[in-house]
């Protein structure tokens, strides 16, 4: 069977291309970048543009395709308020109806789709279950929640679509927001925190997430929602505290008064100087975490991953790129002093 996966050359995509050829089947990447990865010496490469109606066209997808959408654009790097919606639908809604367009002329049915949890908002009821009420807090997760309105509208006229609702997802080659906190513990510099901290944090592996997708293919893609999250997430204090001592660093926690925090942020948002993207900090003191006993029951999927270990990983491989940045700049240094 040929899968074909939109966004395969990013985060999610490049580790479920292997899943698949480990499992021995064909793989199509679709993407507008290619990068030095290592799946590329068994896949075909395909430069897709999905914004652009006849580039996704150009794929030539088959009717027993498998298909996947994992293209999209993320909170990160900030936006300015007035860019938000040009910065996010253009790929998260329109990439998506064009690829469920052209999955539709040549009549294939499967598709696996990935959009946010950020489609909850506030916390009404925890743990959220996939029919927690969705309200959305920004343009992220409303063009997020449009494609699963379109997703809605397609089963009916026979697609089978699997979509899945994944925490801010952490791995091997993403840092996002993260980054900020990894610089500060770096520098021995005071951690914020929006509230006390007491409230849990919940990541998913980018390994947990690329098996939901296989696991879904397996399951003849059922017409579902999924959430994906890490099981008994810790609180941000323990989290971040774990961290600092990891790193040896001589950072503390420092708490914050969250709703005086968060109109601050809002003044910061409206006068185009934005920190944090609402979506993020509007719901930071909130118990955000994800019920995900229906992926269990329904697919067999079990997330592998601890938030603790998750976070860790992650400041291991932002310390080790920062040790290569040095010595490329070491040896660019050497270069140019030995051609003079």
């Amino acid at each position: 069977m040929r899968h074909i996966i939109f966004g395969g050359d990013g985060f999610v995509g490049r580790h479920l291309a292997s899943k698949l050829l480990a499992d021995g089947e064909e793989v199509v990447v679709a993407d507008i970048n290619k990068r030095d990865l290592p799946h590329y010496g068994k896949v075909r490469f395909v430069h897709c543009d999905v914004t652009d109606r006849d580039s996704v066209s150009a794929i030539g997808m088959k009717s027993d395709d498998m298909v996947y959408n994992l293209s999209a654009k993320m909170l990160s790097p900030i936006q300015v308020r007035a860019k938000r919606h040009e910065f996010f639908w253009p790929v998260n809604y329109n990439g998506t109806q064009h690829i469920i367009s052209a999955m539709a002329k040549v009549d294939a049915a499967r598709l696996v789709h990935f959009t946010t949890d950020m489609v909850y908002g506030h916390t009404v009821v925890y743990p959220m279950t996939e029919d927690h009420p969705v309200a959305p807090l920004g343009e992220y997760g409303l063009s997020k929640l449009k494609t699963e309105e379109l997703a809605e509208e397609w089963r009916t006229r026979g697609m089978r679509i699997s979509l899945f609702r994944p925490r801010l997802i952490i791995g091997p080659g993403r840092l996002g927001i993260l980054e900020k906190l990894f610089k500060l513990i770096d520098r021995n510099l005071p951690v914020p925190m929006i509230g006390s901290g007491k409230n849990p944090y919940q990541f998913i592996s980018v390994f947990d997430c690329a098996e939901a997708a296989r696991l879904a293919w397996k399951a003849n893609v059922p017409n579902e929602v999924y959430n994906l999250g890490s099981l008994n997430p810790p609180p941000v204090r323990k989290l971040l505290r774990d961290l600092i001592k990891h790193a040896g660093s001589k950072s503390f926690l420092l708490p914050t008064p969250a709703r005086a925090v968060k109109r601050v942020l809002d003044l910061l948002d409206l006068v185009n100087m934005p920190l944090m993207e609402p979506e993020q900090y509007l719901i930071a003191d909130e118990i955000c975490v994800l019920d995900v006993t229906k992926g269990k029951r329904d697919l067999g999927w079990v997330p592998q991953y601890r938030d603790e270990d998750m976070l860790i990983a992650a400041y291991s491989e932002y310390r080790r790129e920062k040790r290569r940045g040095r010595r490329r700049a070491q040896t660019r240094s050497g270069r140019i002093k030995v051609s003079r």
